[in-house]
Parts: C-alpha cells; sequence; structure tokens
C-alpha cells in the first residue's frame, strides 16, 4: 500500500492530478477540497489511499491525513464506494461532515448527488460513532479570511480552557450575527456567551 507521493504537478484539474516522481506520471483522483488546497503550487505532498479492483488500479490522493481517514470511514459504509465518498468531501469539508454525521443530519446528506435517504442514514449510524473522538477539521485548510478568524477564535477559546463542542455553538451564530469581527472582538463576544 502507498502511504504518499510526492513531486512536481504535472497537471492539476478539480478532479484529478498527475504527480512527476521521477519521471513517472502518477493519475490520482482528488476532492474539491484537496483541488483547493493544491491551487497554485508547483509542487504536491499526497496522501493516497489504493483501490484495486478487477479492471483497474486507482490511486485517490488528500491532501491532509484527516481527509484520508474521513474517506476510509465513508468507504467503510455499505453502499459508499470510492467515487461516491470523493463526491462527499468534493461537496463539505472534513469537519462539516463529522459535524453533520455527530447531528444526524440527514437532509444535508440526502443534498449531496448520488446520496439517498437509506445511504445517508447508514453513514449516520455507521460512523456517528467513530468520528465522535476525532478531530478531523484541525488540519484543513480555510479558504476564506472569515473560516480563518473563527478558526483562530475557536483556538483561543479553547486554549483558555472552554469545551471545543460549546465555543463552536456560541461562534457559529455570532460570526453570522456579526459580520466581519477581529479575532480579538469575535472573542470578546463569545467570552459573555461562554
Amino acid at each position: 500500500m502507498f502511504e504518499y507521493i510526492k513531486g512536481p504537478i504535472a497537471d492539476l484539474t478539480p478532479a484529478y492530478i498527475v504527480v512527476d516522481c521521477s519521471g513517472v506520471g502518477y493519475y490520482v483522483n482528488i476532492s474539491l477540497q484537496t483541488y483547493t488546497s493544491l491551487e497554485g503550487k508547483k509542487d504536491a505532498l499526497v496522501y493516497l489511499h489504493q483501490v484495486v479492483r478487477e479492471d483497474a488500479h486507482l490511486l485517490f490522493g488528500f491532501a491532509s491525513k484527516e481527509e484520508r481517514e474521513l474517506f476510509r470511514l465513508l468507504i467503510s459504509v455499505s453502499g459508499v464506494g470510492a467515487n461516491t465518498a470523493r463526491v462527499i468531501l468534493s461537496s463539505m469539508s472534513a469537519a462539516e461532515i463529522q459535524k453533520v454525521i455527530m447531528q444526524g443530519d440527514i437532509n444535508a446528506l440526502k443534498q449531496i448527488k448520488g446520496i439517498g435517504l437509506k445511504t445517508a442514514q447508514r453513514i449516520i449510524i455507521d460512523l456517528k460513532d467513530k468520528v465522535s473522538g476525532k478531530d478531523l477539521g484541525s488540519a484543513q485548510l480555510f479558504t476564506s479570511l472569515n473560516n480563518t478568524i473563527r478558526q483562530e477564535a475557536l483556538s483561543a477559546l479553547v486554549m483558555l480552557g472552554f469545551n471545543k463542542s460549546a465555543v463552536e455553538k456560541v461562534l457559529d451564530p455570532l460570526q453570522k450575527a456579526e459580520g466581519n469581527q477581529s479575532v480579538e472582538g469575535l472573542i470578546k463576544l463569545a467570552l459573555k456567551q461562554l
């Protein structure tokens, strides 16, 4: 089994990356989350998961170990194949998927292409206990400034000793209501409610 591949990016699209490794181009299927984190870079380090079928040997790549771990959890669910798991990871970040599973939000999963009611229920039932103790969102790369501000505020409040889930419940509505707050401003508002 391959762990990762590292080298210059020969080709990058939202669906796949070709990594040049000592003159051999490896075609690796990726999610939109991974594409976003690799966009604009010349070199890549991609964590791999290999799928061996009768008719093909496929590589699926991820920008972080956490995203790969969630992919492996998703494909362990009956009825969820590698391509379906990649679509799920392209629709939401690892942290958002973890939150949806923890909250049992079947409707959020059903909105993803290829996920029906029974599959959504199976994902939640099979993975709720498996994702509950994991910190799948910690290594995610955030693309917007608001997410970076939220993440910095969350990290600061957790380091102050507050429960992560309690802080998230306070930060999400605050950020929507207050709009463009600095990290310090968001922390001060959150402290009033914690």
